[in-house]
């Protein structure tokens, strides 16, 4: 194989060298439990809520309460299980792009005879705003929207600015998936009315295993784990002061050197979609149209081959991409996000997502650039022979 080259940096992220320093010594010395009274305890709170102010400050945030969860999946449930649960005659309108994790809570509550609703795309991938106005109650019930803000598999940036004004206008709440966008875009938080907000660490340089829910407002959420009442009530456990110490520097140094750091994946994204179109022009970019994308995501369809046979021929050439969501515990179905962008078949079904980081070298994507043609046509040989 001879080397390793990740692209799949919208799946993961590895670790920065700073974040892992920043954890260490609440991993070793510094062990103690933040609800404790004791010099270990006062320590630990010491360094929760001073990494709670950091994460607000890199969220641009004056003003809000931010909940730490296990995940960003975990936020996702908070913002629209929490919301559902406490306003039982209520409605949750969501596009059909978002996350597993959205998709699948408001898949639930739909079973439970709560009312659902879901505003379409466009072939761009971008949500249809005039639809979702026509989706939201005409009377008085309590309402939550979700848009994410940049889609997991495509990269399109969904217009948030628009989904807040008219939830304003129509005075319905606004979630909003921000998973992959935070440090990747600047947010503007104070300028958008936005009532809950998704984040998570290791999509930005920091630890798996914690993710924040951003809550604004007089917004009230049931909680989706009892306990000791930690998180102002709201996510009972034990705070993982390690993964927040970790997801505060990781955010910090993200949203520092977005200035350099998204011209340069934007460069890299570029050389790497017009170096497949050269080679592959048969390809399809999806969201290639649309009005703006993540500046570090690619994804593409190729049609007339086994899909799972070019990622294991890219592996096998040590290179690590996905095809469509990492989230969906590698399962090979045709993507429902690019299903509801109207294409089926092969289309939704053979797509490959790249995403370049911090960590990725121009090196690594002329390399991607010289094996991924020829490895599709060698997958496709046995295709076309039979």
């Amino acid at each position: 194989m001879g080397r390793n080259i990740y692209l799949d940096y919208a799946a993961t992220t590895p670790v920065r060298p700073q974040v892992r320093d920043a954890m260490a010594g609440y991993l070793s010395a510094e062990f103690g439990n933040p609800s404790s009274i004791h010099s270990y305890g006062r320590g630990a709170r010491v360094a929760l809520e001073t990494a709670r102010r950091r994460l607000l400050e890199a969220l641009g945030v004056s003003v809000g309460q931010l909940i730490f969860t296990g995940s960003g999946s975990e936020a996702d449930n908070l913002a629209v299980l929490g919301f559902a649960r406490r306003q039982r005659d209520g409605c949750v309108v969501r596009s059909s792009i978002e996350h597993k994790a959205v998709m699948e809570a408001t898949r639930a509550l739909e079973a439970a005879g709560y009312d659902v609703r879901v505003a379409p795309v466009d072939r761009r991938g971008v949500l249809d705003v005039t639809a979702l106005s026509r989706l939201l109650p005409t009377d008085a019930r309590p309402t939550l929207v979700s848009v994410m803000w940049a889609n997991n598999e495509t990269g399109v940036i969904q217009p948030v600015e628009q989904v807040a004004a008219l939830c304003r206008e129509r005075k319905a709440r606004f979630h909003s998936d921000a998973i992959q966008a935070f440090g990747k875009l600047p947010l503007g938080l104070d300028q958008l009315d936005i009532d809950l907000l998704s984040v998570s660490a290791h999509k930005l340089g920091g630890p798996k295993g914690i993710g924040a829910l951003l809550v604004r407002g007089d917004i009230e959420l049931e909680p989706l784990i009892y306990g000791g009442g930690q998180e102002g009530g709201l996510r009972a456990g034990t705070e993982n002061v390690a993964g927040i110490v970790g997801f505060a520097e990781a955010a910090t140094l993200a949203v520092a050197g977005l200035a350099d750091e998204a011209p340069t994946q934007l460069a890299l994204r570029e050389r790497l979609e017009a170096g497949l179109q050269a080679a592959l022009p048969e390809i399809v970019v999806n969201g290639g149209d649309a009005p703006e994308r993540l500046p570090n995501v690619l994804n593409i369809s190729v049609p007339d081959l086994d899909i799972e046979g070019l990622l294991t021929s890219l592996d096998l050439e040590g290179i690590c991409v996905s095809s469509g969501s990492a989230c969906t515990t590698g399962s090979m179905e045709p993507s429902h996000v690019i299903k509801a962008m109207g294409r089926e078949g092969d289309h939704a079904r053979n797509t490959l997502r790249l995403s370049v980081g911090w960590g990725t070298r121009a090196a690594e994507i002329e390399y991607l650039l010289e094996k991924l043609p020829k490895l599709v046509q060698r997958v496709r040989e046995p295709k076309t022979s039979s």
